[in-house]
């Protein structure tokens, strides 16, 4: 199978200025760029000027939290707005090393009934993963929560020293089987017990395979900034490049945030510490994380079980008034889809109880497995962080099959998004912003055949309009996706040890 692109001006994602040129794939190689005009193809697209770069990665994404990558593996969110390759296992949850083959941990995401799981390694369920039709390219890190609650069997505690030995000869060969590193969620509950030691003690294993740290912080809040040098000294003391997840200004922590900004540019001599960020306003939390801290259990089981044998839930309600009903709307309810796309306010209103009252009904309903939009963050000082050179541009987001997730922006727009605002407000030149969620990313997780155009690499490409830069087309490893081509078939990534 061959493709030939005519007429079109490539932005190498490099940095280089753009050219005018052919470019010839064969099979998922691009072969030729040139003047190709009398080059046979098997197809062809006439490229009518407008720019080719190469497809843009996002380095954080939710699709194998909701199991997405199974239930609607075109994933034509993503390439619908140019992505061609993602990268999942974040937040300490990860679909592989599975120690007793149950996926209990993404729970507050996504109904772990829907997949027939068969596998434990990451070896194994990468090669299961190369059975579906993927529309992707997906590469995964290892979830430092998903191998903890195996572990303690969900236990809130220290590890024992036995304990951290078994995790580590797990981490290692999950590392060893295409990882490309350890993922903590800090802010959860298996996450926040986890000591600083314990963190420490596992990304040092990450060193010998050049492996990445990422880390959705302690806090974001109040304790922003402990959270931010616990990071730093972590990247100082190991030596590990460290990864931010979804680093965002939330509303009443302004300051915090732009203090971290300046903690994370003043390390940069002694850690390689980078963050993700998106161009929205919104976050995604598991509805549980709406609770007080002191209430959240170590599962949702036992987080409902506390709510429905406690007697006066007067103090919760009472710190769930503080949210804003008209900034919270259900996202997904798996078994209740009666709920998506509603607001608190809205919820409250049909059930006739008081906004906090209501959030309390919608986790006893969905057995706290509902997800939520929230609008909490302050998006002028959040698009001032979108071009600090330590910030990827990252969705933080998921492609769910039809009717059964709302779909926010983030999903469907972030990248184009992106550009659009940096070129319009001259923040960056388009070479610069493309360079930035290509060859960038491309570098950070060693993707050594993406996210450049050049002879040689794999042929993920995207056309963007020259006049409005929109998405015309999607190229993953030489296929279009566009019209619905059922061939199209992403790469499982695996990362290559040293």
């Amino acid at each position: 199978m061959s493709l030939l692109i005519k007429s079109v001006q490539i932005i190498d994602g490099e940095g280089k200025p753009p050219r005018q040129a052919d470019v010839f794939v064969q099979r998922n190689i691009i072969a030729a760029i040139g003047n190709l005009k009398n080059k046979d193809a098997d197809e062809v697209i006439d490229g009518l000027g407008n720019y080719l770069t190469p497809g843009f990665i996002d380095i954080d994404t939710d699709s194998d939290h909701y199991l997405d990558i199974f239930t609607n593996p075109s994933q034509n969110d993503f390439t619908n707005q140019g992505v061609t390759t993602i990268i999942g296992g974040h937040c300490g949850a990860s679909l592989a090393p599975l120690l007793y083959g149950a996926l209990e941990g993404i729970e507050k995401w996504a109904d772990p009934s829907q997949v027939n799981v068969n596998w434990h390694t990451m070896a194994e369920f990468l090669a299961s993963l190369k059975r579906v039709p993927l529309g992707v390219n997906f590469g995964t890190l290892a979830g430092h929560a998903t191998v903890r609650r195996a572990i303690t069997n969900e236990a809130e505690r220290a590890l024992t020293r036995s304990e951290l030995a078994v995790f580590k000869r797990v981490l290692a060969e999950a590392l060893s089987d295409g990882a490309f590193g350890l993922s903590t969620g800090l802010g959860y509950v298996q996450g926040r017990v986890a000591r600083e030691e314990e963190i420490r003690e596992l990304v040092k294993i990450l060193k010998s395979f050049d492996g990445i740290y990422a880390t959705h912080l302690r806090s974001q809040t109040d304790r922003l900034l402990p959270s931010i040098k616990e990071t730093i000294e972590t990247a100082s003391g190991t030596g590990v490049r460290v990864l931010i997840s979804h680093l965002r200004p939330l509303k009443g922590y302004e300051d915090q945030f732009s203090k971290a900004l300046e903690l994370i540019k003043s390390s940069a001599a002694n850690a390689s510490v980078h963050f993700d960020i998106y161009p929205h306003d919104t976050s995604i939390y598991p509805i549980y994380a709406l609770l007080p801290r002191e209430v959240q259990k170590k599962n949702a089981a036992a987080t409902m079980e506390y709510l429905n044998h406690k007697e006066d839930l007067k103090e919760i309600e009472r710190e769930l008034r503080a949210l804003n009903p008209d900034d919270i709307w259900i996202a997904g309810a798996p078994r209740h889809e009666y709920f998506v796309g509603k607001t608190i306010r809205e919820i409250a209103s049909n059930l006739e109880v008081a906004p906090a009252k209501a959030i309390l009904k919608i986790m006893q309903t969905t057995g706290l497995k509902a997800t939520v939009f929230y609008r909490d963050i302050n998006y002028d000082l959040l698009l001032q962080a979108l071009t600090d050179e330590r910030a990827f541009i990252a969705s933080n987001g998921n492609s769910p099959p039809p009717g059964k997730f709302m779909k926010h922006e983030r999903s469907t727009n972030t990248f184009p998004k992106f550009l659009e605002f940096v070129t319009k407000s001259n923040a960056l030149s388009l070479e610069q912003a493309i360079r930035k969620i290509t060859s960038l990313p491309a570098r950070y997780f060693d993707l050594k055949d993406r996210g450049v155009v050049k002879e040689g690499k794999v042929a993920d490409l995207v056309i963007l309009g020259k006049d409005d830069l929109k998405v015309r087309e999607t190229v993953v490893g030489g296929k279009r996706s566009s019209g619905g081509n059922l061939n199209r078939k992403g790469a499982i990534l695996r990362h290559r040890n040293r």
